[in-house]
């Protein structure tokens, strides 16, 4: 009896262990997507305000 206990326990804790795994695999793999987009948009921003800045000095002065 105490082996189909312990053998019971363990399989329970191994079930928890593997969904708990999972969960956090897909917490760390959405945030690396926010990030990815994250650094995209940054991406974007710095060439658009670099093309600002290259068409502001080719500009006269007014």
């Amino acid at each position: 009896m105490v082996k189909v206990a312990s053998y019971f326990a363990m399989t329970l804790g191994a079930f928890m262990f593997w969904k708990s795994m999972d969960k956090i695999h897909v917490w760390i793999a959405l945030h690396q997507d926010e990030k990815q987009e994250r650094l995209e948009k940054e991406r974007e921003i710095r060439r658009v305000r670099e093309e600002l800045l290259a068409e502001a000095k080719g500009r006269d002065p007014l």
